[in-house]
Order: C-alpha cells, then structure tokens, then sequence
C-alpha cells in the first residue's frame, strides 16, 4: 500500500503546547481553554498519528485561541498509534484493530465530560483523515453534537452514511490519493438527494492528504495559502453553528 502522507511526518517542528493532559474515566485527553469563560466546546479527533501527535495538539490551541473549549482525546484508548516506522503492508491489518466507526463509547464520555465538568451547552466536533472518518460516523448517530467538520476522511461503503443528523462540512484536497474525485462527486450527489440538514464540500487546489494540520513553520510556501484558507473555513463553519 502506497504511503497517503505525502509530507514527511518524521519531520516536524517541535511544538509547545498550551493546554494540559486530563483522565477521563478510561481515556486520556488533550485540554486548551481560551482565556475566558464559554459553555461551547469542540472534540478534535486524531489521524492515524494519534492524540499526541504535535500536529494535532497544535489544531486544539488554535480551535481554543478562537474561544471554544477544546479537548482531543485519545480514541485509541492507549493502544499504539500508526509509526513512521510502520510497514504500510500492515495498514489494512492496524485499521481492522483501529476502527474509525468504533468511536461511539468514546465520545459518550467526552461530551458526558464537557457538559458535567465544562459546562458547555453547544458541542462541536472536527477530525483529521482517520478522525474525519469517524466525524461523518458520528454526525450520523450522535444528535448531542450540534456541527462537525470532516477534513479528508468519508465513509465508504455504507447507505446510510448520506442522513446527517446536523450541519456537516467535508473538506478534501485535490491531490489527495487516498479519496478520488469520484468519491467526492458521489458524495455531493447523494448528500444533495438524501441529506436534510445544512452540508458544505470543498476541494482545496493541489493540496494532498494531510495538508490541513500542518503548523505554519512546517507548510510549503505554495501550500500556505490553501492550507489557511481551510482553517478559516473550518473556524467560519464552527462559529456559524456554535
């Protein structure tokens, strides 16, 4: 199996965070609240790289800077994340203990969490490839969760997966190998047909798998620009429901 990360993921910029680490019955998370009061959060979901992932831990601050609570938590449940070492010959296998339509527990106790210990009233939630997947699996059967952004991960192969129970807003890029543009087209076809509450699909120019996640010291100058504007617009699309 080819590689779907095109960018170096051994090659990063170190990262401080500004939040703190939190146990959460069995699972631990990634916090970062803005620096004044809200009763509106959002759950990051991880890529296959996992909770901490520098990455991922920089997308929470970021989310928090604009004023929602913002937590990431461990979906694997402590088991190993994917490994740059990690033989691509063993993806199928590591996806099969690792499911992203597996998620429905977790996340029970997350929003329990966020609305008993937080205070927060209004729940969004956002995911990253394997995470994006298991956003569209949860914007079909968690009505608790007001909006969801899924950023280059979709369900497949399954016919229910065009009913969303609330505003969802798929983001994709355009070089991304592991989601052809037929995919997408399907996609935008059966949500227009089928789907009864607010969606958004966009394609971002010569942008492959990833892209979205990168810190601004990590990003390709040509890639910049793309990769703001799909920040942005993830943000717009969290504060025009949240």
């Amino acid at each position: 199996m080819a590689d779907p990360f095109l960018y170096n993921t051994g090659e990063r910029s170190r990262y401080g965070c500004l939040g703190h680490e939190v146990q959460i019955e069995h699972i631990k998370a990634y916090v970062c609240r803005p620096s004044f009061f809200t009763d509106k959060a959002v759950i990051v979901i991880h890529d296959i790289f996992g909770w901490l992932f520098p990455d991922i831990r920089y997308i929470v601050d970021l989310i928090a800077g604009h004023g929602y609570i913002t937590i990431c938590p461990d979906f694997f449940k402590g088991t190993d994340p994917w490994k740059t070492t990690d033989h691509w010959a063993d993806f199928a296998d590591w996806m099969k203990a690792h499911d992203p339509m597996k998620v429905d527990k977790e996340a029970d106790v997350v929003l329990k969490y966020l609305k008993e210990q937080c205070g927060a009233k209004k729940i969004g939630i956002v995911g990253f490839s394997w995470g994006g997947m298991a956003v569209h699996h949860l914007m079909l059967k968690n009505p608790q969760l007001t909006a969801g952004v899924s950023l280059y991960g979709i369900i497949r192969d399954s016919e229910e997966r065009y009913n969303l129970l609330n505003p969802t807003f798929f983001i994709f890029g355009e070089k991304d190998h592991t989601i052809s543009y037929d995919q997408i087209t399907l996609l935008e076809e059966k949500l227009k047909q089928y789907c009864k509450v607010a969606y958004k699909i966009k394609v971002y120019p010569g942008q492959v798998h990833g892209f979205a996640q990168l810190k601004p010291e990590d990003m390709k100058p040509d890639d910049k620009p793309y990769i703001e504007e799909a920040r942005k617009d993830m943000i717009d699309w969290i504060k025009m429901f949240i």
